[in-house]
C-alpha cells in the first residue's frame, strides 16, 4: 500500500487482481458509459480561486452529520456484493471506515448479516431497496433498528434493472450465474480464485443476500421466488412518507438529482439526502450530479446534502464542499481498495482522500472545510479580473 500513492494506484492494483468479469462490474457503467464519463468531467470544468496570505497552519476537515462528528467530510458509499473483491468484504470496509473515523454505508445487496456488521461498526448506516410494500418495509425497519443502526439511507434510483452491457458480455450478472466466461476469468487469477472465492465457500459456505428484507435472502448464485427488484418501480413519496412516520432515527433519501425533490423531502421531515446519479449505473445521460447539486443547495436551505458519484481526488471533495454538499461518499474508490489489499487497501483509499484534503485546503487558503464556498470556484474558460468576477462581466 505504500506503493499506491492515488485512486488511480488502486484501480490499477484491482484490475490485477480481479477476474475481468468482476472488475468490470466494478468499475463500470449503464449503455455507452455517458454519465460515467460525465461525472469526471464536471468536477474538471471547475477551477479553483486560491486565497493566499491566509494562516492555514491549523486545519479542519471534520464535519458533524447526523449527531455524529466524522474525521472527514468522505464515507464509504453502499456498495453490492463486496465479497466478490475481497474474503468478508462488508467487514473489512466497516473496519476501515470505523478505524478511520468516517462514515460507511452497507448496501442492501450485501452478503453479511447487518448485525455483524453493525457490532464491527456501531456508526454503521443502512441502505436499503425497498418494494411499495408496507409488510416489507415494516419488518425491514424494526430489524435495523434493533440492530442499533441510527441512520437509513432509502435508495430510490433503481426502480428496475439498467443496462449494463459490459457485464453481459464479461458474464456477469446478478445473482450470479456460473459460465465459462466467469469460470476462465477466475483460473486466470489465481490469487482471488484461492484467497477470496475457495476460502469464502470454505469459511462461509455460498454467500446468500442477507439483507434485503427482514429475513435471510436467497444465495448470490440463484434467483429467488420474491427477486430483491420486485415491487421497486410501484414505490413514491407515500411510502417514504409511512417510512419516516414509524423510523425514529435519521433518514436519507439517495437518489434525487431534482431542486423540487430536495424540497418535497425537506417538506416531510427526511433528514438529508445523497444527491447520486447512481455513479452512472442507472439511467444513461443523466445530469451529474456535481451539476444538480448546487440548486438543490439553493432550494433546499439547511437540508444536508451528501454527494457521490465521480470523486477520484481531494480537489473533487472540496470542489463538492464549495458548491453545496455538506459531504460525500465514494463507492469505486474504496472498492478498489478492498481488491487490491482487503481492509488495508480500503483504509488506504480513505487515507488518500483525507491527506489530500488537507494539502489542498492549505493550497486553496481555507483553514476549515466549513469556510468553503462559491468564492474559492470559477468555472473553466472564464478569466477573473478582480476577485472573482469574470472579466467578460467587467464595464
Amino acid at each position: 500500500m505504500n506503493n499506491a500513492l492515488s485512486i488511480r494506484d488502486l484501480e490499477t492494483a484491482a484490475r490485477k487482481r480481479l477476474p475481468a468479469s468482476i472488475f468490470g462490474y466494478v468499475s463500470g457503467g449503464s449503455e455507452d458509459l455517458l454519465t460515467l464519463r460525465a461525472n469526471r468531467a464536471a468536477f474538471d470544468a471547475w477551477r479553483f480561486v486560491p486565497r493566499p496570505l491566509v494562516n492555514v497552519a491549523k486545519r479542519s476537515q471534520k464535519v458533524e452529520l447526523f449527531g455524529k462528528t466524522y474525521s472527514a467530510p468522505v464515507g464509504i458509499a453502499p456498495m453490492g456484493v463486496a465479497t466478490l473483491c475481497h474474503f468478508d468484504g462488508d467487514v473489512a470496509l466497516a473496519r476501515a471506515a470505523h478505524e478511520a473515523g468516517q462514515p460507511y454505508v452497507l448496501s442492501a445487496a450485501s452478503t453479511t448479516p447487518l448485525e455483524r456488521v453493525a457490532q464491527v461498526n456501531p456508526d454503521t448506516w443502512y441502505q436499503a431497496y425497498l418494494p411499495a410494500d408496507t409488510a416489507v418495509i415494516g419488518p425491514l425497519l424494526e430489524r435495523v433498528a434493533a440492530a442499533g443502526i441510527g441512520v437509513l439511507v432509502v435508495t430510490v434510483d433503481v426502480q428496475i434493472a439498467s443496462m449494463r452491457e459490459n457485464e453481459i458480455r464479461n458474464g456477469f450478472s446478478i445473482p450470479l450465474r456460473p459460465n465459462p466466461t466467469l469460470i476462465m476469468g477466475g483460473l486466470l487469477r489465481p490469487r482471488w480464485l484461492l484467497g477470496n472465492f475457495v476460502r469464502t465457500l470454505l469459511a462461509q459456505g455460498v454467500p446468500h443476500f442477507e439483507n434485503f428484507t427482514a429475513t435471510r435472502g436467497g444465495p448470490i448464485i440463484r434467483a429467488t421466488p420474491g427477486d430483491h427488484r420486485a415491487g421497486r418501480a410501484a414505490m413514491t413519496w407515500e411510502e417514504i412518507r409511512w417510512i419516516r412516520e414509524r423510523w425514529n432515527g435519521a433518514l436519507l433519501v439517495k437518489g434525487l438529482l431534482r431542486a423540487s425533490d430536495a424540497v418535497m423531502a425537506q417538506s416531510i421531515g427526511v433528514d438529508g439526502v445523497v444527491v447520486s446519479n447512481h455513479g452512472g449505473r442507472q439511467l444513461d445521460g443523466t445530469v451529474t450530479s456535481l451539476d444538480a447539486l448546487p440548486a438543490m443547495a439553493l432550494a433546499a436551505p439547511g437540508l444536508p446534502l451528501i454527494l457521490d458519484s465521480g470523486i477520484r481526488r481531494g480537489t473533487d471533495v472540496l470542489k463538492a464542499l464549495a458548491l453545496g454538499a455538506h459531504a460525500t461518499l465514494v463507492g469505486r474508490p474504496a472498492m478498489y481498495g478492498l481488491a487490491a489489499a482487503g481492509q488495508a487497501g480500503a483504509a488506504q483509499a480513505l487515507a488518500l482522500f483525507k491527506r489530500e484534503i488537507d494539502v489542498d485546503l492549505a493550497l486553496l487558503g481555507c483553514a476549515d472545510i466549513a469556510q468553503l464556498s462559491t468564492d474559492f470556484l470559477c468555472r473553466a474558460g472564464e478569466v477573473l479580473a478582480a476577485d472573482n468576477i469574470p472579466l467578460k462581466e467587467l464595464p
